[in-house]
């Protein structure tokens, strides 16, 4: 029986975060998320949701002609078969990106797939669930986001970029709570402090709002 997966969507839009913000990209959101975060833009993606097989899905992101393909949710590791979509898109030499809320495993994602991994702030509710050893299989090309709703969790942030030395080996992303901090706040807190960190707007929200699938 061929691989499946429950997907909330698919659509090609414009990578509006992390380190390749701006590239046209192929998205498969799928369905379900152990978390409840309380910013989630996403609820949506909870429960709905159509089961598709591993093959329809490459099949999309190669008719989509984008190289890059991110892998989405709510939480994409909550299903097992994502392992084996993974893989596929890798074989057909996508650039493939995971995006993951790090309260899961790590260990078994494909070492070229490129983790975007979010470790959950206090304003996100979550923060207890961050699974600390995700830390040894975050490198260099991967990405650690903080989402920040206040000075609270801008601090809190700075806290474990110290006490983790993140910066010494992966990419760090300060980006602001949509509706809830300030952008250009959040920026002064960045510049006076100078960490070797990256501010970051989320240009899908920019350029569409909260609409889905673009």
């Amino acid at each position: 029986m061929p691989s499946r997966l429950k997907v909330c969507e698919t659509f090609l839009s414009i990578q509006g975060e992390g380190a390749l913000v701006g590239y046209p990209c192929f998205f498969i959101r799928l369905t379900g998320c152990n978390l409840r975060c309380t910013y989630c833009d996403t609820s949506y993606a909870y429960h709905e949701g159509e089961m598709l097989s591993v093959d329809s899905l490459v099949e999309r992101a190669i008719q989509s002609r984008a190289s890059l393909v991110e892998i989405t949710g709510g939480e994409p590791l909550v299903q097992g078969s994502v392992y084996r979509l993974m893989e596929r898109l890798v074989a057909v030499r996508k650039t493939v990106l995971l995006e993951t809320n790090g309260s899961i495993d790590l260990s078994m994602v494909p070492r070229r797939v490129i983790k975007i991994v979010d470790m959950k702030t206090p304003g996100s509710g979550m923060d207890r669930h961050w699974h600390r050893n995700n830390l040894r299989w975050i490198g260099a090309k991967d990405q650690l986001k903080f989402v920040i709703t206040d000075r609270y969790d801008y601090e809190w942030a700075v806290r474990q970029i110290q006490r983790f030395r993140l910066t010494d080996f992966t990419q760090v992303i300060i980006s602001p709570c949509w509706g809830r901090q300030d952008p250009a706040e959040l920026a002064r807190w960045v510049v006076e402090d100078a960490k070797d960190v990256r501010f970051q707007l989320q240009l899908h929200k920019i350029l569409w709002g909260d609409k889905r699938g673009v």
